[in-house]
């Protein structure tokens, strides 16, 4: 891929972030191998600093089923600052089929953040890297 495209790419997935408090993509991300399909709901919106909070992930295999009983952690930080997430946010509970809620989740400083999300289901383990833009 030439490098002007490159660019034009890059600055395509942070244009999606910026302005996108809540972390949320109106379809989704789908995970690095193409495995599922998650979507992320924040309790609060927009989200705030050095607040412990939850979201609501929603996981569906790629033909869009929701996936019960996977196995999921989270990691995350800023990649532009080398460190990682101030908490370790985890899974507390399945209150429906394909949805987790996830607890623990806090920012400590604006700028932009990576959350690494593992499933490990009946598909198999796969990951995805949703960008969320703190303000």
């Amino acid at each position: 891929m030439p490098a002007g495209r490159n660019v034009l790419l890059f600055l395509s997935v942070v244009a999606a972030c910026i302005g996108v408090a809540s972390a949320a993509a109106a379809d989704g991300w789908v995970s690095s191998r193409g495995l599922y399909r998650i979507a992320v709901n924040p309790s609060l919106d927009p989200i705030p600093i050095n607040r412990i909070h939850r979201w609501m992930l929603e996981v569906e295999t790629a033909a869009g089923a929701p996936v019960q009983g996977a196995k999921i952690s989270v990691t995350g930080g800023m990649p532009e600052h080398d460190h990682g997430l101030p908490t370790a946010p985890r899974v507390t509970r399945e209150p429906s089929e394909g949805r987790y809620q996830l607890e623990g989740v806090r920012f400590h400083m604006n700028g932009y953040w990576e959350m690494t999300i593992t499933i490990s289901g009946p598909a198999g383990r796969d990951t995805v890297v949703i960008p969320v833009q703190v303000r």
